[in-house]
């Protein structure tokens, strides 16, 4: 199996740290956002990468080539714009799917969680296998709620958030034209026909969107030596 970081994004809200850095290799703990990823993904036994990517993309292919450094092989989805969250896997399908396996790990580029990719195992009738975890306080709704029996609905009493960790189907994605597109609608889709399945995370995540989340990661991964735990 397969598994893709998004890697695309402009990372306005970085500003001015991304005006001239990629946000996937923005350091935190000693080393680039997307190198934790890289190296939980390696632990977890994964070997084949896909990463997408746009603004400054070529930074994040020089820093990162084929992946030998890191023990794995990365391929590069190469986007002209960033075409979204599901506008970019549409894209790099073809690279997703090469090998006849129909499911593939996505990870969010610009998140830091301790959650371990080894534990995504296809869900019985479903399409999708989403990572919650509870509410940060910048987002105290949630996005998604996930029941007793692991289905996940667009509402509900339990509104988790989620941690833009998932196992996905290509069904997900079929009749689906390239361009931009976000991936939440194809989500809250598939819930309609109850096909989305969700897993609880209760350890440590962070959505990395602003200079002040950056600094605190920072901190708490050099003050408490998680950067080395995997």
């Amino acid at each position: 199996m397969k598994a893709m970081i998004l890697a695309a994004g402009k990372g306005e809200r970085m500003r001015p740290l991304t005006l001239t850095t990629p946000k996937p290799l923005l350091p935190a703990g000693g080393k680039p956002l997307i190198v934790h990823h890289l190296e939980r993904l390696k632990a977890a036994g994964f070997r084949q990468l896909v990463i997408n990517h746009a603004w400054l993309g070529k930074q994040i292919e020089e820093e990162l080539g084929n992946g030998d450094a890191f023990g794995l092989s990365i391929e590069y989805s190469r986007e002209n714009e960033p075409l979204e969250t599901a506008g970019g896997i549409v894209h790099a399908l073809p690279l997703l799917t090469r090998a006849g396996d129909d499911w593939f790990v996505v990870i969010n580029g610009d998140i830091w969680c301790d959650f371990n990719p080894a534990q995504l195992t296809p869900p019985d009738n479903a399409d999708a296998l989403l990572v919650m975890t509870g509410n940060p306080e910048h987002h105290p709704a949630g996005d998604f709620c996930l029941h007793p029996d692991g289905t996940v609905t667009e509402g509900g009493p339990d509104m988790l958030t989620f941690t833009g960790i998932s196992l996905l189907n290509r069904n997900l994605f079929e009749g689906l034209v390239p361009g931009a597109r976000k991936l939440a609608p194809i989500l809250r889709k598939a819930m309609s026909r109850k096909r989305v399945r969700g897993l609880h995370h209760t350890g440590a995540w962070m959505d990395i969107g602003t200079p002040e989340r950056l600094r605190e990661l920072d901190r708490k991964l050099r003050d408490e030596g998680l950067s080395h735990d995997f």
